[in-house]
């Protein structure tokens, strides 16, 4: 059976791409409840927040002590990858 759906309804990956903003706030209210309403109706994408909001919490207790020191190198080589490109990459 194939469930139609409604022309505002998001789809898992829309949602997936969501995710930052709708953490951060900055989803305009439309957004926001579009949002909600696909969360209340798909228990893989709760999951995914879930893991999210696990991740962002553990990420922001993490000190640079708490990475071995090759993780350290891999971190600096990338940062500096990165900035070489700009924030918005390679040209």
């Amino acid at each position: 059976m194939v469930l139609l759906r409604r022309r505002e309804d998001l789809v898992c990956q829309q949602v997936v791409e969501l995710v930052s903003d709708y953490l951060e706030d900055a989803l305009p209210r439309s957004e926001r409840k579009r949002f909600e309403r696909h969360l209340r109706a798909c228990p893989n994408c709760t999951a995914y927040l879930e893991q999210m909001r696990v991740t962002i919490a553990t990420a922001g207790r993490l000190t640079t002590e708490d990475l071995s020191p090759e993780a350290r190198e891999e971190f600096t080589e990338l940062f500096r990858s990165w900035r070489a490109d700009g924030p918005d990459g390679p040209d």
